[in-house]
């Protein structure tokens, strides 16, 4: 392979895979059904849909396209095609009653209590929106033509809220996200025993090498007809890469009680001899305005972007605290991205090697027990909804009509299975986790009682002297109301679908 063939097509790639859009600060989520084949196939050969170019300045508004496999069967893509995606794409988050368990999805978050994604209410479209401050209404009047509304029905129209880089709760949000290997300059080969925020293009895009340094399945075409639309495969060259450039992008509406989560904390906090924002803090595992509750290390670590503050915060590992004492094994961040490479903190040698690799390093006991973050990071793409609230407000009662708030997550990935749902079920929803039992993620945890009918419910402080205090009884705080997987195609691939619907 030579450096042309290593380059990537921006042009190809929907552009919210490389940006986040933040200067489009006003957004919303159209769910929609296809009515016409026809006409949704002629309104979608013609769509502004957004690249991954860069523009200087950049653009006013972007427009993003993705599709369920219920939407491209709408579309008329054969079933022999879409068997090539993943399983777990063509099921549907709420597809099985074994992937909602895994996911957490049961109780209050089961699927027959969404607004929408559950069987029989699953949308067949989603476009992104991105607007400049004011100028949503206008950009969103612009896409729904008469051409638009003969295509589809809007079965939703999720909009979302500038708080100006801080969530709900009133954390500073959107601080660690992987770098994307866009140059493909790394060393798929080579050592992956220290902890870098670099990750391989192909966890990101089908089409390329991932972390395995193999390439995602995805459905590959012979050449012909429609076909030569697109671009030959990478791996396969006499096929033709329906995925390559693409991603499957996941949405799920993540409810937020905001005032429950405040009252909760103030009336529990004393009992493990802290005040109400620093339990909050010790939940998350960071401070509110982003820093990590471990020191920031001297030595940058690889790949980390952004802001020079949004460097700094993100420049730790877990490496000075072995025993949970600072940021607990149980907080927010410690669980979704652990931040452990193959064989953390081991000497150098091949026998200290195999001594790790045998289990008989005792003092990694924890490291055991987390598999190595790299094959499973998922790049986030969500924005909030409703208004902000402060914490003083929120230790009220709720006045009447108080208005919903919460997260639109959104996250890309190009291994559903091996990112977000094993991040949702090995480190999220699991009640085991870093050598702790007892306890689900303390902000997205359910609380629903695990097998053997074990509570979820607690949360575990451990202190310097080796005592561990408890939070107990932990109400959720964070309700999912709605979601699905969807597709998002490389531009390629859309005028493919494009003509698919027109031709019927």
């Amino acid at each position: 392979m030579n450096a042309a063939d290593d380059a990537v097509d921006y042009g190809d790639v929907q552009g919210m895979v490389r940006f986040a859009y933040k200067h489009l600060t006003d957004a919303c989520y159209l769910l929609l059904t296809i009515k016409s084949a026809r006409a949704a196939g002629a309104w979608l050969s013609s769509a502004p849909v957004t690249t991954a170019v860069e523009m200087r300045p950049p653009p006013a508004s972007a427009l993003q396209a993705a599709f369920t496999a219920p939407g491209l069967r709408a579309l008329g893509v054969s079933d022999d095609v879409i068997a090539g995606f993943a399983p777990e794409f063509i099921a549907g988050m709420a597809g099985t009653e074994d992937r909602s368990r895994r996911l957490g999805d049961v109780g209050a978050n089961a699927p027959a209590y969404w607004a929408w994604g559950a069987p029989q209410r699953e949308p067949h479209v989603l476009l992104a929106l991105f607007a400049a401050p004011g100028t949503l209404d206008a950009f969103k009047s612009a896409i729904a033509t008469s051409a638009f509304n003969e295509a589809f029905e809007e079965i939703a129209c999720l909009d979302t809220s500038n708080l100006e880089g801080v969530e709900q709760f009133g954390f500073t949000d959107g601080i660690s996200q992987p770098s994307i290997d866009w140059q493909r300059s790394r060393n798929l080969r080579g050592d992956k025993a220290r902890y870098g925020n670099i990750v391989a293009l192909g966890e990101f895009l089908l089409g390329y090498p991932n972390e395995y340094n193999c390439y995602t399945e995805r459905p590959l075409l012979p050449s012909g007809g429609l076909n030569d639309v697109l671009g030959p495969a990478e791996d396969q060259p006499d096929k033709r890469d329906l995925g390559r450039n693409g991603t499957y992008v996941v949405l799920r509406d993540l409810r937020q009680d905001v005032r429950g989560f405040w009252q909760f904390l103030y009336a529990h906090a004393q009992s493990v001899h802290l005040e109400g924002e620093a339990l909050a803090e010790a939940f998350v595992g960071r401070k509110m305005n982003g820093d990590p509750l471990v020191p920031i290390g001297q030595a940058p670590i690889e790949g980390v972007e952004g802001t020079q503050q949004a460097v700094l915060q993100n420049r730790f590992t877990y490496a000075d605290d072995p025993r949970g004492v600072r940021c607990p094994f149980g907080a927010h961040i410690r669980r979704a991205n652990p931040r452990n490479a193959d064989l953390p903190s081991v000497p150098s040698g091949p026998i200290a090697t195999l001594w790790q690799m045998l289990g008989f390093r005792k003092s990694a006991f924890y490291d055991d027990l987390i598999s190595s973050t790299r094959f499973h990071r998922i790049l986030r793409r969500g924005r909030e909804y409703g208004p902000g609230l402060s914490i003083a407000d929120a230790k009220n009662p709720p006045p009447p009509g108080d208005p919903a708030r919460g997260l639109r997550f959104v996250c890309i990935n190009a291994n559903i299975a091996r990112q977000f749902e094993f991040l949702q079920n090995a480190w999220i929803a699991n009640d085991k986790f870093g050598g702790l039992t007892g306890g689900s993620d303390p902000i997205l945890g359910n609380r629903e009682h695990a097998a053997g009918d074990r509570s979820t419910s607690a949360f575990a402080i451990d202190r310097e002297d080796g005592a561990r205090a408890q939070v107990t009884d932990l109400p959720p705080f964070v309700t999912v109301t709605g979601g699905a997987y969807f597709f998002l195609p490389s531009l390629r691939t859309l005028r493919y679908l494009a003509q698919t619907g027109a031709e019927g």
